[in-house]
């Protein structure tokens, strides 16, 4: 993989650019990081961290010896430039969040970018990620659904983003702080309404907690406001409730439908009711009436 080995480019002088990696890491359980991403941890000249004391256990567990740089939200600019120098120099290197897939909020995006931007290529290496292990246990159908990582910490901020989504059909996913857990979901409770949610905490983690119910009977449980770590909240999507047409609407939806292309009664109807989401007897009856009218 390193292209340190591969020598001079065309037989000029520019040596061969390396490649950069995003790796996804394990959130919790250590046993969730895929075989690709070992052997190109393994593999590198290079690994960036979020935190190297972090990133350490794992790659003790799996006895990688491969350097460590730190590479984190508060040096990212500084040291994406040393990283960069280390690519157009030819070696390869892996970026890892401390749990995770990075960018997804996590460091990385300003790497990426200078990466990008220097013709460099930049390979994903997927894997763990809070985002789609919630989703996959929430219970109800997710799609659409808006991510919208962690939500601003301000309370009027957070306020103002629920509201600005609120109405919005889709479900809505987003991290939360043990701190900020409670005044969340009372906000969302106020703004969003009862919803069905999922909170779940310390994913793939030994204490994993995963709650279904209404935002007010998740707010009445100690566990929830009490507990240590991470938050993942599955909000359900909002349902709109069909505004009701009278049956002269009913029955000029039903002609346009018509007008368009010949159709028969049973796929104009389904068609109608799809549209207008009115229960499919009502506009059934229209429509017979409208044949009788023609007839």
């Amino acid at each position: 993989m390193s292209t340190t080995k591969k020598g001079l480019k065309g037989g000029g002088m520019d040596k061969a650019q390396g490649v950069l990696y995003m790796v996804a890491t394990p959130i919790g359980n250590l046993e969730d990081i895929t075989l690709r991403a070992l052997r190109v941890l393994k593999e590198v000249d290079l690994i960036a961290a979020e935190d190297t004391r972090h990133s350490g256990i794992l790659l003790s567990a799996y006895e990688i010896k491969t350097p460590l740089i730190s590479l984190h939200e508060h040096n990212e600019k500084e040291r994406s430039r040393v990283v960069l120098s280390r690519l157009q120099d030819g070696l390869s290197v892996a970026y890892v969040s401390d749990a995770g897939t990075p960018c997804v909020s996590d460091p990385g995006h300003h790497l990426v970018c200078v990466a990008l931007e220097n013709g460099i290529r930049v390979v994903p290496v997927p894997g763990a990620s809070a985002l789609p292990a919630a989703l996959s246990v929430c219970g109800f159908d997710a799609e659409p659904f808006l991510f919208c990582g962690f939500l601003p910490s301000r309370q009027n901020r957070r306020r103002r983003f629920l509201e600005s989504v609120g109405n919005q059909e889709y479900t809505i996913i987003f991290y939360e702080s043990p701190a900020r857990i409670r005044e969340t979901l009372e906000d969302a409770l106020d703004i969003l309404g009862d919803r069905q949610v999922v909170v779940a905490r310390e994913l793939t983690k030994w204490f994993e907690e995963i709650q279904p119910g209404r935002i007010s009977d998740l707010l009445a449980r100690a566990s929830t406001v009490k507990s240590k770590g991470e938050f993942t909240v599955v909000v359900r999507a909002a349902v709109r409730k069909p505004v009701p047409l009278s049956e002269e609407e009913i029955q000029e939806t039903l002609l346009k439908i018509c007008s368009e292309k010949p159709v028969s009664l049973r796929d104009a109807v389904a068609k109608a009711a799809r549209q207008t989401q009115m229960p499919r007897k009502k506009i059934y009856d229209a429509a017979i009436k409208i044949r009788r009218e023609f007839s």
